[in-house]
């Protein structure tokens, strides 16, 4: 029987791969997205909860894992080019 019950795990994204939030990523830092991971009688989906539309699919555990960094990167690279020439601010939200 497969398991439907979602995994949340956290991928890594290479900075230098993308160029979103780029303050935050100097030097070379990383982001830490949460992500689901599902996985169905076809293999494994994976979504990022906190990018929304952002998903991704593997025929195996490490091949969507390595998928959804793709997209994450390639959500990240669209939402810069949707920024170009705004006025850009950041807020913090304490908990």
């Amino acid at each position: 029987m497969v398991n439907e019950r979602a995994r949340l795990l956290r991928v890594w994204v290479d900075p230098r791969r993308c160029g979103y939030p780029a303050d935050a990523l100097k030097g070379g830092g990383s982001m830490k997205y949460k992500i689901a991971l599902r996985e169905s009688e076809e293999g494994f989906s994976v979504s990022v909860p906190g990018l929304p539309g952002c998903w991704s699919q593997g025929a195996t555990e490490h091949e969507a894992l390595q998928n959804i960094q793709d997209a994450i990167k390639e959500y990240l690279a669209t939402v810069e080019g949707l920024l170009e020439g705004a006025t850009v601010r950041e807020i913090e939200v304490q908990a």
